[in-house]
């Protein structure tokens, strides 16, 4: 979905993307940080010693899922580490690398987290996560600029959008949405795809060193029963379980003032939009 934003603006920096399989997509190198850093000094000295990239952007990592066992998700800070020692090999500076707003945990009282808010995850994803996170530190005490984003969710690679993605709501089954005491449904802290595509390409531009970690998402959060009305999904609401919680948001002012946004930006439609653009 990134690419696809980056490909359409010629804002956008140069890229080479990186994948661990044979792709079709024009020059991609196919390498794994987990195999060393080889491939990549190797792909970077036939661009020339001038060519060092400015930045590197790491998304890869393990989530949780059917069949992936909690111990399959130590695999986050090892690819942290290795991409992070490849990109000190190779003389990239500053690598930004994807956490996840799930190191927070939840706060009773549904505030907002700041990145000054002390980490307290809950869940092995987040704890995983944070793991990965001490891992950027050690780095960042080397030499290495690395800031770690702290990414709420992505609307069209989240699990309410995501599984929509290139389908019709034509005939389609309602998306169940838990409902609370007020009637109203889950707030949480999203981005669209372009937008994520245009901050990162600021941070990679930016002049002074970054923060340790940075809140990832649009200003304002949104309703998910906004999204799936923005999508033209069809919406059946069933009551929320205790164990539930209503508003789990990121204050993103941070980033804001790093990477101005517009209040286009937090708004459904302009997210639901921006995830159509990349369906083929």
């Amino acid at each position: 979905m990134l690419c696809h934003h980056w490909q359409h603006d010629v804002t956008s920096p140069a890229l080479t993307m990186t994948s661990r399989s044979p792709s079709t997509v024009p020059d991609m190198l196919c390498w794994s940080p987990l195999d060393g850093p080889h491939g990549l000094l190797n792909h970077l000295a036939q661009r020339g010693a001038d060519q060092v990239p400015a930045a590197m952007l790491v998304l890869a990592g393990v989530t949780p899922g059917a069949g992936v066992p909690d111990e399959a998700l130590a695999g986050n800070r090892a690819l942290a580490e290795a991409s992070l020692h490849a990109a000190s090999a190779a003389g990239i500076r500053r690598v930004l690398v994807a956490s996840s707003s799930a190191v927070y945990g939840v706060d009773p009282h549904g505030a907002a987290f700041a990145e000054t808010t002390q980490a307290r995850p809950f869940s092995a994803y987040g704890k995983a996560k944070l793991e990965m996170e001490i891992a950027c530190q050690l780095a960042r005490e080397r030499g290495l600029e690395v800031c770690a984003l702290r990414i709420g969710n992505v609307a069209g690679a989240d699990a309410l959008l995501g599984p929509l993605t290139g389908q019709s709501a034509v005939g389609a089954e309602p998306l169940a949405i838990d409902a609370f005491a007020d009637g109203m449904g889950p707030l949480r802290s999203y981005i669209g795809a372009a937008t994520m595509a245009r901050v990162i390409a600021a941070l990679v531009r930016y002049s002074a060193p970054l923060p340790k970690v940075l809140n990832i998402a649009a200003p304002n959060p949104v309703r998910m029963m906004a999204l799936a009305e923005a999508a033209g999904w069809p919406v059946r609401r069933v009551t929320a379980p205790e164990t539930a919680r209503q508003s789990i948001t990121l204050d993103c002012s941070l980033l804001n003032g790093l990477c101005p946004m517009s209040s286009t930006d937090s708004l459904p439609e302009t997210m639901v939009q921006q995830w159509k653009a990349t369906w083929p």
